[in-house]
């Protein structure tokens, strides 16, 4: 009904606006389907440039390659494991510390919140923060895949955000009954969360499911590499991991075990945000009206 009221300008705002993100979105996704008409291409088509959108002599070849690979595997199965405990980690400690300081009645809230906005502003170096880690205990060690990651000063003030804006007579009821702060947290503010740890949860995982620096840096075990050290072995050398990819016999090369490599790593990222994206989008407007 409201579309027969709409004036022609209207209209045409609405439609121009359409055409518009239409034609932004297909242009993000040519890359995506690139990559992904690569992987399933073979070499000879791939080395000729005739693969741009479509698979070109298709063949999967390159993925029966890839996912015989039980190294892959275990840095895939690593890298899930960290994503998942890790992000559920990473969204307590930031609740635990984003609620008291969204208590005005907490006098130290200010200047938390002046300390949280200075790391964001002032970044550590790396080589007195290569040290301290090291000194810590966590070089080649599981556990600095996840640690370093326990709590981002961006995610910290979005949580507190929308925690003030939660009705305190809420938590007024609560007290009344007798419930102490952990309760209260557990029972009634987390319980009515959901959107933001959706949000947040989400930032989180693509953090952890990303990272590169943090391993690269730390990590020499390859028996502790998470997916994206994986990766880069098989990018920066797939002859030295996959053996000769110059035989004419072979229905596979370079380009085409690196863009299925790069399917494989992205895909379950992908797979998850369809699921979550109604509660991304309602954490991330609440979290930022302040």
């Amino acid at each position: 009904m409201k579309a027969m009221h709409e004036s022609f300008g209207e209209r045409l705002f609405r439609l121009t606006n359409m055409v518009l993100l239409g034609v932004l979105g297909f242009m993000m996704l040519v890359p995506l389907l690139k990559v992904v008409a690569t992987s399933f291409s073979s070499p000879y088509a791939v080395d000729a440039g005739r693969v741009f959108l479509w698979p070109q002599e298709f063949t999967t070849a390159s993925w029966v390659q890839i996912l015989g690979r039980p190294p892959l595997w275990r840095s895939f199965g690593l890298t899930v494991f960290v994503t998942a405990g890790g992000t559920l980690m990473c969204l307590l400690i930031t609740a635990l510390m984003a609620y008291p300081m969204a208590k005005r009645e907490f006098l130290p809230a200010k200047f938390l919140a002046v300390m949280v906005i200075i790391t964001m502003i002032f970044r550590y170096p790396i080589i007195p923060y290569f040290l301290t880690v090291k000194q810590l205990g966590f070089y080649n060690n599981f556990w600095v895949l996840i640690v370093p990651q326990l709590l981002t000063a961006y995610n910290l003030i979005i949580m507190r955000t929308f925690f003030r804006e939660l009705p305190k007579e809420l938590e007024e009821s609560a007290q009344l009954e007798g419930c102490g702060h952990f309760q209260m947290l557990f029972r009634i503010v987390l319980p009515l969360s959901k959107a933001v740890l959706a949000t947040l949860g989400i930032f989180y995982a693509v953090l952890l499911w990303n990272q590169f620096m943090h391993p690269l840096m730390f990590i020499e075990d390859q028996a502790l590499y998470p997916l994206q050290l994986r990766l880069r072995e098989y990018m920066i050398s797939p002859e030295a991991t996959f053996g000769s990819v110059l035989a004419s016999e072979i229905p596979y090369n370079s380009a085409t075990l690196k863009a299925a490599t790069v399917i494989f790593a992205t895909v379950p990222i992908l797979a998850v945000y369809p699921f979550m994206q109604k509660h991304f989008v309602k954490g991330a407007m609440l979290g930022s009206v302040k």
